[in-house]
């Protein structure tokens, strides 16, 4: 199987790869912020936000690449209806884990599979995780402990990696946290002609 990753994300080509499907990157460069004010002034929910944008991204790239699958893909944190986006300074991933501290969200990922320009496929999947109760510093020891690089990637906490210590319950599909339904896009390619 081979598709194009709309997305820089190593941890997505990684699980591509994990699972057998050969990827070509090529990143979509989509400027988010702009969309995602939009939407939100409409009214958007986040999980309408996360599949526009996993759309936008497959279709932009597909309209560059003749007869070719692109996998777009987006995740974003619902806190009570409130859209979360990725931190883009270590003072709003601060407030970003305060306003997470001891409260449940939903990690909501979205993928879309384009060709010519065009949607033929897309899922939504979502995952609940339950922060536990943090002091200010402890907080802060978390930060310290992640890299740039990671903090700015995982929506403030990598599952995989040191994040997992910040939660006392996680429902649903590690793939999904990480930013990729991989068993519903391995379903859907297998059955593709």
């Amino acid at each position: 199987m081979k598709i194009v990753l709309a997305s820089k994300s190593k941890v997505r080509k990684d699980i591509l790869t994990e699972h057998n499907i050969d990827c070509e990157v090529i990143q979509s460069n989509v400027d988010e912020d702009p969309i995602k004010d939009s939407l939100i002034a409409e009214g958007a929910t986040p999980e309408i936000i996360s599949r526009n944008l996993a759309e936008l991204k497959a279709n932009k790239v597909s309209s560059n690449v003749y007869d070719k699958l692109v996998l777009g893909a987006d995740s974003v944190i619902d806190l009570n209806g409130e859209l979360i986006s990725k931190p883009s300074s270590r003072e709003e991933a601060m407030n970003i884990l305060k306003k997470l501290n001891g409260k449940s969200h939903y990690l909501i990922s979205s993928v879309c599979i384009s060709k010519n320009n065009s949607m033929i496929w897309n899922h939504t999947d979502k995952a609940k995780l339950t922060m536990k109760n943090f002091s200010e510093v402890e907080l802060k020891d978390y930060l310290n402990k992640i890299t740039d690089e990671a903090l700015y990637a995982y929506n403030v906490y990598q599952i995989e990696g040191e994040g997992k210590n910040l939660f006392e319950k996680i429902e649903g599909d590690k793939n999904t946290i990480m930013g990729l339904p991989i068993t519903q896009i391995k379903t859907y390619m297998e059955n593709y002609k």
